[in-house]
């Protein structure tokens, strides 16, 4: 059977909102120092942009103290796909190095700009001006987005240091001139170049924006530096590359970045879009079975908090929403991201799929909790407890759900379906792939809402049940 593809979200969806003081008069830049060239093409064009901009950059390493659980480094959660690097680091209750990444001075009092993934989970962050100094500057977090991966990050150098010059990427071309600064893999200030390969790579596995795809090579190490024009401006701030081939890179646009500036820095995050659900997506035989087409998409409604904007607008778990506003929804992480770009407070019109029919909702959007109060929602399981036997030796248990079996799945409060609580090994159901936790939502596509439901409409041979399996919904077949 197709594996379903997840992308989950619990109880969360990102929002970008600009505070009411104007951002580029907070972040104004100077213009960069004019470069000395000859005509008509440069040959000295990037011993310049060098000259200017290595001032600017730094080296960022980050620790962090194990607790309890065997430390990821965060800058290679991006690269190890590619390069198969896992790190192996012992438990220990002192600071761990984790990654070696790279940032730039956006602002003479020495704030730095850098990606999220290179600062996150650090306990510790030092800044290292230049490759050959012995001087190592502790700095604090500002704020940070997970989402479009941007972290804030500041150091007192007693002194005004070099910024680097914002630019713009609204108008960039395929064909520019770019240099990409950092540090791969320890090799401080290190330069490359070459073009602006592509605009609007729209990759949203790695980024909630559209990427700008580039040649000038980016490895492990470069992530958090800049990627400049012919100018000295930055346009963009590198962030990952594709494996698959040699010299495709992708930088996040400079202006997206602009954008959330103010926030991060008054706030330490962005404000974030909130309606109070858990999401997971449809693979094709899901999608068939409730009637849609393979290619239209939808987001699954997992699970609703009770009391969220959702449940006040009349949404259900397993709702596949088809439109949220002026959008057409073909995955959870589109409805992430039209969520994430609704006002706060903005009411807006959803489209979902229910039992076959479309029904028209409207939500409220509100801003979400701090995440210590996502968290306290979340409960440990306990031993499952017995069921009731299905018939015909299909070899699984069955049980309507009670309080004691949601907190123990952590299932919310309103859904009312059958759980499987044991599985023997060896049966029909096993070698279906029926697993202890799922609910079932419906058996030979009519929908059931009780194990007696279940036991009712199963044939003796050959059955199609439709599953919900934490954020997945399936389908499985089970059959002599």
């Amino acid at each position: 059977m197709k594996k379903l593809s997840v992308s989950l979200v619990v109880f969360a969806v990102c929002f970008y909102s600009l505070f009411s003081f104007n951002t580029e008069a907070q972040f104004t830049s100077k213009p960069p120092p004019p470069l000395k060239l000859s005509d008509p093409l440069p040959a000295n064009l990037f011993i310049e942009l060098a000259k200017n901009v290595n001032p600017t950059v730094v080296n960022i390493s980050t620790s962090a103290i194990a607790r309890g659980t065997r430390l990821r480094d965060p800058m290679m959660e991006l690269f190890e796909q590619f390069y198969g690097v896992r790190p192996q680091q012992p438990r220990s209750n002192k600071p761990q190095k984790l990654s070696l990444g790279t940032g730039f001075i956006i602002r003479e009092d020495g704030l730095i700009l850098t990606n999220n993934h290179v600062v996150q989970g650090a306990d510790l962050i030092q800044v290292q001006l230049t490759e050959k100094s012995d001087k190592l500057y502790d700095a604090k977090l500002i704020g940070s987005d997970a989402r479009l991966d941007v972290a804030l990050i500041k150091i007192d150098a007693g002194s005004k240091m070099p910024a680097a010059s914002l630019g713009s990427s609204k108008d960039l071309q395929v064909g520019e001139w770019v240099a990409a600064f950092g540090n791969p893999f320890g090799h401080g200030h290190s330069m490359t170049k070459g073009i602006v390969s592509s605009l609007g790579r729209d990759i949203g596995e790695i980024n909630k924006v559209p990427l700008v795809q580039t040649d000038a090579s980016i490895n492990p190490g470069n992530s958090g530096g800049p990627l400049v024009n012919s100018k000295g401006y930055v346009i963009g701030m590198n962030q990952a590359i594709d494996a698959r081939a040699q010299g495709i890179g992708f930088a996040i646009p400079i202006d997206d970045i602009k954008k959330i500036l103010p926030d991060l820095e008054s706030r330490g995050s962005i404000r974030k879009g909130y309606i109070g659900v858990s999401l997971g997506d449809l693979d094709p035989e899901a999608a068939t079975h409730v009637g849609l087409t393979e290619d239209s998409g939808g987001a699954v409604i997992v699970s609703i908090e009770r009391d969220g904007p959702a449940a006040r607008a009349g949404l259900k778990p397993y709702d596949i929403v088809l439109e949220f506003g002026a959008e057409k929804i073909k995955s959870s992480t589109g409805l992430m991201d039209a969520v994430a770009d609704s006002s706060i407070g903005e009411k807006t019109k959803v489209v979902v799929l229910r039992d076959r029919k479309k029904v028209n909702l409207t939500i409220e959007v509100m801003e979400r909790p701090s995440d210590q109060k996502l968290a306290q929602k979340l409960n440990k399981r306990a031993n499952p407890q017995p069921g009731q036997k299905a018939p015909n030796n299909f070899g699984f248990t069955l049980s309507d759900l009670d309080d004691s079996l949601k907190d123990q799945w952590d299932i919310p409060q309103d859904v009312k379906k059958p759980i499987i609580l044991t599985v023997e090994q060896g049966t029909m159901a096993s070698l279906a792939g029926l697993k202890p936790g799922d609910l079932i939502l419906d058996v030979n596509k009519e929908e059931v809402s009780s194990a007696k439901d279940v036991f009712a409409k199963l044939g003796k041979k050959a059955n199609t049940f439709r599953i919900a399996r934490g954020n997945r919904i399936i389908v499985v077949t089970i059959s002599d």
